[in-house]
């Protein structure tokens, strides 16, 4: 295997464990979600993103383009084979890179980008040369509307960032998330960046939200949507994860002893297990050890 193509592996890899299925699929997908008129999930590599088609233009999120020079502009592209009506709104999930860089070919085509308050802030202090800067943004909830679909964006407190949104499309019963709840996967790399308390929270109000379909960041072994299942199945690997590094950490383990006894067998059959859970047990040893 190439330098070249181990990177791009490791790259997709970064949040959660890609399935080795994965690695023989097209490296650029738009499929039609079933049951919707309008609803198309846009892959790039390991990463996705939602974009919506209304008679007046075209609501889409995160360029994921970050180490993909053209990923903007394929994603372009790939929305122009759907429909050639215009981009109206970019709304970022969040303000991480590997999944907003790469929104000038949108931008020049005269969309309007949207974030959280928090990552425009954010944003605007790194400068990165790749990120186009929000043009519009709110603190807790907005909703856009456009051709007859409702775009609900809302704001529920810190989990995996800062300024992370929930999208939902009330129609459809649909809800765009990155980051925060992996389908079937067990966390890997990206658990460095969570608030792992709030995040317990943050899940439980996104469960009392009325959906049944959820269009992750990183697609799900076979490419399935999310469903309300694996929320609380996440919800359970955070509790049982606190629970587990909270004796050990309290016993004065932190951070090697801890990190070397750590175990979650539980969840021993999910992908990514082996590889992700040295980052669950570095974090929780951070949040019981230090406090932080």
């Amino acid at each position: 295997m190439s330098f070249v193509r181990m990177a791009a592996l490791a790259a997709a890899a970064f949040l959660f464990a890609l399935p080795h299925a994965h690695a023989q699929r097209p490296p650029i997908q738009t499929t039609k979600v079933s049951g919707t008129d309008n609803v198309y999930v846009f892959r790039n590599g390991g990463h996705q993103a939602m974009f919506v088609v209304t008679p007046d233009g075209v609501i889409a999120t995160d360029p994921v383009a970050y180490g993909k020079p053209d990923g903007g502009r394929q994603y372009l592209e790939e929305i122009r084979k759907v429909t050639d009506r215009p981009v109206k709104y970019v709304v970022y999930s969040h303000h991480h890179f590997d999944h907003i860089a790469g929104g000038k070919a949108f931008k020049d085509a005269g969309a309007v980008f949207v974030a959280h308050r928090n990552a425009a802030v954010r944003l605007k202090a790194l400068k990165d040369p790749h990120t186009v800067l929000p043009d519009q943004s709110f603190s807790k909830f907005r909703t856009l509307e456009l051709g007859g679909t409702k775009l609900e964006l809302r704001y529920m407190g810190v989990n995996h960032s800062d300024s992370t949104l929930v999208m939902r499309l009330p129609k459809e019963k649909i809800i765009f998330l990155v980051d925060t709840i992996p389908v079937g996967q067990f966390p890997a790399r990206g658990f460095i960046d969570i608030d792992p308390l709030k995040t317990e929270t943050f899940i439980e109000d996104v469960l009392k939200m009325d959906w049944e379909r959820m269009i992750p960041g990183h697609p799900g072994p076979g490419d399935r949507l999310g469903t309300k299942d694996d929320a609380r199945n996440m919800l359970q690997l955070l509790r049982d994860a606190s629970a587990e590094m909270k004796v050990l950490a309290q016993a004065g383990k932190c951070w090697e002893p801890a990190e070397k006894e750590f175990a979650l067998p539980k969840y021993k059959d999910w992908p990514g297990y082996e590889n992700g859970l040295p980052f669950v047990a570095r974090r929780y040893c951070g949040v019981w050890g230090r406090g932080t």
